[in-house]
């Protein structure tokens, strides 16, 4: 039975986090078996499927759902060669891919791009039911572009999480805003999640079409011109990025920055734009030039990786959990269950 649970888990993380003064930054435990005194952790989760589509390659959905707990369960304590040997196999971590929801110019039909604007009402909404997809998932590190839609998709996604852990943003902008944003108490920090703004992460600049009336761009330009612009790889609009030069600096700061925590054993969630996520996507799932120009991402929908030897493995869109579809295929998962609405009663 342990070994068919420490099969499925996700992770582990212990959070804590220390502040500079102008670099505040996690630093996290992570294993997936890690012995203690009594015991060990693990975490539980069930995945089916995964979901996105490509046209190029001809198989445009495959539908999935997935759930996750995370669980503290104390037993006799393994050997330390089967404990070592089981944490060489069992080094998982969560990636989950975020595209905000809708946005107050979506709704209007201009080009955004850059241009900061809030989420509408459904973007909220649909913001708040990517968090209950997510709610059972272990997030350990959020990051976000700079622009308040991804911002506020990520904090009101956090709201249904289970563990009600609190979203921090971390200031880095200058030394007095990381000194005065510290949290000096140790137990209120291990309730929170630090949240990285990266600019690197923000939607493609549109250049001179943004704010711009979609329909009325195609009237102007021509419907084949706006497409090209659009949907090409390495053709920018008059005075805007590629697809090719978004994919340039968010795809290296995923390497740089996103990918390193997720190989220490960190769990992220990335709140971002279409743009923007189709390149991290692109450098995920090693699809060519050709094949992301047709790569579609929902609003408000998330995905889900698992890091894994060094690989990503995609595992879908996770959907919100139920008692028949996750936790009563067997009895010890029941009671994981009923222990992890213990721990975030």
């Amino acid at each position: 039975m342990a070994a068919t649970t420490i099969h499925q888990a996700v992770g582990t993380l212990q959070s804590c986090r220390s502040n500079g003064n102008s670099v505040l930054c996690p630093d996290y435990g992570h294993v997936s078996l890690r012995s203690v005194s009594k015991g060990f952790k693990v975490d539980v989760g069930l995945v089916r499927g995964g979901s996105y589509c490509s046209k190029k390659r001809g198989n445009c959905v495959i539908q999935a759902s997935a759930s996750q707990a995370t669980v503290s369960d104390a037993v006799s304590a393994p050997s330390s060669a089967n404990s070592s040997d089981s944490k060489k196999k069992t080094s998982e971590a969560a990636l989950i891919l975020i595209r905000h929801g809708e946005s107050m110019w979506n709704e209007k039909n201009l080009f955004t791009g850059c241009v900061d604007v809030p989420l509408t009402k459904k973007g909220v909404e649909e913001a708040v039911e990517a968090g209950k997809r997510i709610s059972n998932i272990p997030v350990d590190m959020i990051y976000t572009s700079s622009l308040i839609r991804a911002q506020m998709t990520a904090m009101l996604a956090m709201t249904q999480h289970r563990r009600k852990k609190v979203p921090t943003i971390i200031h880095e902008e200058s030394e007095q805003a990381g000194t005065w944003s510290q949290i000096f108490s140790e137990e209120t920090n291990k309730q929170c999640i630090p949240v990285v703004t990266a600019w690197q992460l923000n939607e493609r600049m549109y250049g001179e079409l943004q704010g711009l009336n979609k329909q009325e761009t195609a009237d102007r330009y021509g419907k084949e011109q706006v497409h090209e612009w659009r949907r090409s790889y390495d053709i920018p609009p008059p005075n805007g990025e590629s697809l090719e030069m978004c994919a340039d600096r968010a795809v290296a700061y995923f390497k740089e920055h996103i990918e390193p925590q997720l190989a220490g054993g960190k769990n992220i969630m990335i709140a971002a734009h279409g743009n923007s996520l189709r390149s991290i996507i692109m450098y995920l799932d090693k699809l060519t030039s050709q094949e992301v120009i047709s790569l579609e991402l929902s609003t408000g929908i998330p995905m889900l990786y698992i890091f894994k030897e060094g690989k990503f493995i995609r595992r879908g869109s996770p959907a919100a959990p139920t008692e028949a579809g996750v936790y009563a295929y067997t009895k010890t998962l029941a009671q994981y269950r009923q222990k992890l609405d213990n721990m975030v009663q």
